[in-house]
């Protein structure tokens, strides 16, 4: 990363990670205010004076130690993608990075620079964010923010730009203003058009997520999986409930994006906004595991059923799909939802585990597990480093679908579903 204090660099360091894990792209974040903050309690400004020979050749022990570690991670631990979050501000620093990182271990090499002369971006990231880190645990408000100012002061003093001319044969991207424009400079390989592409989408502006599993379907009521059936009479009741509960919302400009099955047409049928059906929605595809019960899919395929429990995330149905697939089938659709403002996803239960992986940062163990009720609606709202996630049932009743890990695979020990679905469940 490359820019000047407040202009969103750890943000974008912090989701882009998030993407490429998502992807199965192992990626970490290497932040040297970390390493500066475990070594030294000094938090005033003049410690970032370029003029502090002490404080230089301090700061530039801890972005050695960040490299290493960085390096040697993707080296010794099989990571693939190491994000280096400072300010690495000078054409010197740069140089650096790129004698270690290129020279000498021959690791492809790609910095992206945040830019930012709005004033009000700059603000609003002080505010939300710096004020209230780590450095600045013991002073108050008003002086936090003074001191940070002071800091930005000291980057301004040394901070050169990347140079098209003067830094030719680096690899760069330049975002200005939080995405406004780019510049894109000798893109190498398919991780890096990647990053390009995420980074083409992302915005900062306020906006909320709406997710929600269809309405119980008649299928749900018997315990069966996947399939195209309609909606029972409780999952109607809750179409209804949903309509009303979004229309005293009054959200501006939202959009209702379904899949092309059934159930989440209905479920969003009462709803006054634009809709649009994604192929890409439709639930995981369970092959000839279709419309069956897990007891059936156990009696039948006891195999196939245990391989499953073992290791979920990349298992694939028998002329099905795994969840692996589902994330794969849904990166345009996690493009899109990060290009809109306010949306309301009808979906199913592990496409909606997929898609709130992503903005969970949760690892491939977990998203196969995370619980998303019937009749509930996830609300979502991105904050600075991370999101605000409110759970909201309806109180219309429905059985639980939710499958925990068993103890032992291949079994219906812990088969919560099985036994209750039968019964009134209400969240």
């Amino acid at each position: 990363m490359v820019g000047l204090p407040a202009r969103g660099k750890t943000y974008m360091a912090r989701k882009l990670t998030h993407y490429l894990n998502w992807l199965g792209i192992k990626t970490k974040v290497f932040n040297l205010g970390d390493y500066r903050r475990q070594a030294t309690k000094e938090l005033d400004h003049t410690f970032f004076n370029a003029e502090n020979e002490e404080a230089v050749k301090l700061r530039d022990k801890f972005a050695s130690d960040a490299l290493t570690d960085m390096c040697n991670w993707i080296r010794l631990e099989g990571g693939e993608v190491g994000v280096f979050d400072a300010t690495n501000t000078t054409i010197e620093r740069r140089r650096f990075i790129y004698k270690i990182v290129v020279e000498n271990m021959q690791f492809k090499l790609l910095f992206i620079e945040s830019i930012c002369d709005d004033p009000n971006l700059v603000e609003e990231n002080i505010m939300d964010v710096k004020v209230t880190s780590p450095d600045y645990k013991e002073m108050n408000g008003e002086e936090a923010y003074q001191d940070f100012m002071q800091r930005i002061l000291q980057y301004e003093k040394i901070y050169q730009s990347i140079d098209e001319n003067l830094e030719e044969h680096l690899s760069f991207m330049k975002l200005f203003n939080a995405g406004q424009k780019m510049l894109i400079h000798k893109c190498e390989g398919n991780v890096q058009a990647r990053i390009v592409y995420f980074f083409m989408n992302i915005h900062i502006n306020p906006r909320t997520i709406y997710f929600s599993r269809h309405g119980e379907s008649e299928l749900n009521t018997v315990g069966k999986i996947g399939g195209n059936s309609d909606l029972s009479e409780r999952g109607y009741e809750y179409s209804k409930a949903l309509a009303k509960y979004i229309k005293l919302q009054d959200i501006k400009n939202l959009r209702v994006w379904t899949s092309h099955l059934k159930r989440t047409i209905q479920t969003a049928s009462g709803i006054e906004a634009p809709q649009e059906c994604w192929k890409a929605l439709n639930e995981i595809d369970a092959g000839v595991c279709e419309e069956m019960t897990y007891q059936e899919i156990a009696n039948k395929y006891p195999k196939e059923f245990a391989e499953r429990d073992e290791n979920k995330y990349h298992y694939r149905f028998p002329n099905g799909e795994s969840y692996e697939d589902v994330v794969t089938r849904l990166e345009p659709v996690i493009m899109e939802l990060e290009r809109q403002k306010n949306v309301l996803v009808i979906s199913h239960q592990a496409v909606l585990r997929c898609i709130l992986g992503y903005f969970f940062n949760k690892s491939t163990d977990e998203i196969p597990y995370i619980k998303v009720p019937l009749h509930t609606i996830i609300k979502l709202t991105p904050i600075a480093y991370g999101c605000h996630v409110e759970y909201i049932p309806l109180g219309i009743k429905a059985v639980d679908t939710h499958r925990p890990k068993p103890k032992t695979s291949g079994t219906l020990e812990t088969d919560a579903y099985h036994e209750e679905f039968l019964e009134d469940y209400l969240y």
